[in-house]
């Protein structure tokens, strides 16, 4: 998902790493900080893919600085990402976070609509994080307030994101 956060940030214009960085963790939030020893990696990745372009600048100091650019076939494998996304990039929530925040890059709402469409249908899916043998148990049926409240929280999530998706399918 770092790979598409840099694709996406930098579709919306060229940045330097370090403003790379900061609005990727705004987007991912304090639970899973982005480090520099796995966000420029990914960068090196994503240059030599020929996906990113790197301008080297002048710093304010002795340091330089790098421009990210975002190539043609940056922008073809983003929108590649972004349509195709399933699985763990449906299942998983800060993933489809990821994937949400740039669907708007899609040109065509039928691509768009299409992976909403399988979010949906994840969430359509019965589930619980726990069981009593192969049964899961709902909020109602759990004896321990604190499972409880887990349970009562994803359900009031999930059916608000349900109602949501059903509105901009409609």
């Amino acid at each position: 998902m770092l790979e598409l956060a840099i694709l996406g940030f930098l579709a919306d214009g060229p940045l330097h790493g370090y403003q790379l960085r900061r609005r990727i963790a705004h987007l991912s939030g304090h639970a899973r900080p982005v480090s520099d020893g796995s966000l420029y990696p990914a960068i090196t990745r994503l240059v030599n893919a020929g996906l990113l372009d790197r301008q080297t600048e002048p710093g304010a100091s002795a340091a330089q600085r790098h421009t990210l650019t975002l190539t043609p076939a940056g922008r073809t494998e983003l929108l590649r990402r972004l349509r195709d996304a399933d699985g763990l990039d449906i299942s998983d929530s800060t993933r489809y976070f990821t994937v949400l925040a740039f669907l708007s890059q899609l040109p065509h709402t039928a691509d768009q609509h299409a992976v909403l469409r399988r979010r949906l249908e994840f969430l359509q899916q019965p589930a619980s994080f726990f069981h009593e043998g192969e049964c899961p148990l709902s909020a109602e049926e759990t004896g321990d307030p604190y499972r409880r409240g887990m349970l009562t929280i994803a359900r009031a999530t999930s059916q608000a994101e349900r109602s949501w998706l059903r509105g901009v399918l409609d």
